[in-house]
């Protein structure tokens, strides 16, 4: 009972968060774009999906992915799994260390990790250059203000 209490609560804190990251105007401007806040969430999910179906179309090839160590035969679904599991580990951190990858998936892991670690710096530098267009041209129309007042 308390587990669900507790489960519950922070689900609503959670909730109220990003409810007054959205939408509560803490600032007389925002320079959050939603746009780019919701692309990289479509990137991510792209990359981790396109990973994970390459992974698994790879497994019938012999590249595997190895689960505690242990090399086993597993069903098709329960590949596809595994495989999307492993690839999503491997896009958001560098892994746990549960499934582990041989053979050319390895490099694949890498080139996955590798893409996870710049994929926040690209979408930090546009968002910047968002903000700073915003700020150029908020600049613009202050000049632009004070010019019309004379």
């Amino acid at each position: 009972m308390i587990a669900i209490v507790a489960v519950l609560l922070i689900l609503v804190l959670l909730g109220g968060s990003l409810y007054s990251f959205f939408y509560q105007k803490s600032y007389q401007r925002s320079y959050f774009s939603r746009e780019i806040f919701y692309t990289m969430i479509i990137v991510y999910f792209g990359v981790l999906i396109s990973f994970g179906l390459l992974y698994f179309v790879l497994s019938f090839n012999g590249v595997l992915l190895i689960e505690g160590g242990i090399l086993q035969e597993i069903g098709v679904l329960e590949s596809l799994a595994h495989s999307l599991y492993f690839s999503g580990v491997t896009l958001m951190t560098v892994g746990y260390g549960d499934v582990t990858p041989i053979g050319w998936g390895r490099l694949l892991a890498l080139i996955e990790a590798l893409i996870g670690y710049i994929l926040p710096t690209a979408f930090f530098l546009k968002f910047w250059q968002y903000s700073a267009e915003l700020k150029a041209e908020d600049r613009q129309k202050e000049e632009q203000r004070k010019f019309d007042y004379l």
